[in-house]
């Protein structure tokens, strides 16, 4: 295959992409240099390594909120990582970014999740920190768990998928936690893409949270405070993304409207009393997964069952967070269950 369809690529990005924007011809590179590919920009590579990578698989399996759900309409990590791609790309040609660099990002941002969700990664967050404690002798570096430096890990050493710069930058930027959104979250830290992918995972999680929340039962209507949102999800993800990008053309940042912004958190901050800390009194799942993952890294501490290249802390977390809902539940059984009581 003739180089001149990248290379074509490569001339139709810096005739028409926003000044602002990362261009693929431009990249810092990666870690190991590879040669270039004849069709796909490195950013498009990107994009293909993690899509295909097992990681990203494993995400179908692992909860984004509620936990083993009964139908088949709730949002998993796959979905909600492809949602944060579609919005980020249909706000990305809106103003003219690098829609590749964009899905490669989106794609990857949650690829170091634990099972269980955020209650797995605070589960093992604490197990981690609790050993620790408990073993201050052999702490080299401040103990913890943290999703997104686990994506990292995961992309530059358990895959060594060998990213980009600018992937593994917006990687590593992309989490807010429950901080509220502000003008910072807009500016480009490392690119504007980057940027785009944590306005978009807000946006995205914000919408289809809500959605399952309402699907669950969890919560009967969302208050008409919200109303400047829009009145439905449609309704609420097209007024967002068409807030973002009228106040982002032509800018050198991603800007949000301040009344659009302000009621943006005041839903998140909505959803954390109504949904996410309300769920786990409702429906006692979320503790006892939590238990779940804190008894496998008891056991794995344990020098138990920790498979061929896996040791120490640092092996039991990568397998853990590396582990799908079903898996984990399994492999608990197999360690704490006599092995004829789950066929009984």
């Amino acid at each position: 295959m003739p180089y001149h369809v990248r290379e074509l690529t490569e001339r139709r990005e810096l005739q028409f992409l926003s000044e602002y924007s990362a261009k693929s011809a431009y990249s810092a590179g990666r870690a190991s240099a590879i040669p270039d590919d004849p069709v796909r920009t490195c950013f498009q590579r990107d994009r293909d390594r993690v899509v295909h990578s097992k990681a990203f698989r494993r995400l179908k399996q692992k909860t984004q909120v509620f936990i083993a759900p009964t139908g088949d309409h709730y949002r998993t990590r796959m979905t909600h990582s492809l949602e944060v791609s579609q919005i980020g790309r249909t706000i990305g040609r809106a103003l003219r970014l690098n829609e590749d660099l964009i899905e490669a990002i989106a794609l990857a941002h949650d690829i170091g999740h634990t099972p269980f969700g955020h209650a797995g990664e605070a589960a093992l967050d604490e197990a981690i920190r609790d050993y620790w404690a408990a073993h201050p002798e052999g702490l080299q570096t401040p103990g913890g768990f943290r999703h997104y430096e686990q994506s990292l890990r995961i992309v530059d050493v358990l895959e060594d998928l060998n990213l980009t710069a600018e992937t593994r930058a917006g990687i590593d930027g992309h989490s807010k936690g429950r901080n509220d959104l502000s003008a910072h979250d807009g500016e480009p830290t490392s690119t504007l893409e980057a940027a785009v992918v944590r306005i978009s995972d807000r946006i995205a999680y914000l919408n289809h949270d809500l959605d399952d929340a309402l699907r669950s039962g969890i919560i009967g209507e969302v208050p008409s405070q919200f109303d400047l949102l829009g009145t439905d999800h449609s309704s609420r993800i097209g007024g967002m993304v068409e807030d973002v990008i009228t106040q982002s053309l032509d800018a050198p940042a991603i800007r949000i409207s301040p009344a659009r912004m302000k009621c943006m958190n005041d839903l998140k901050e909505w959803l954390f009393e109504n949904v996410y800390m309300l769920y786990p009194v409702k429906y006692p799942d979320i503790p006892k997964a939590q238990c779940l993952v804190k008894s496998l890294f008891a056991s794995f501490m344990r020098e138990e069952a920790l498979p061929e290249g896996y040791c120490g802390v640092q092996g039991a977390v990568d397998y853990i967070a590396g582990m799908t809902d079903h898996f984990a539940i399994d492999t608990f059984v197999r360690l704490n269950l006599p092995s004829a009581w789950p066929a009984i």
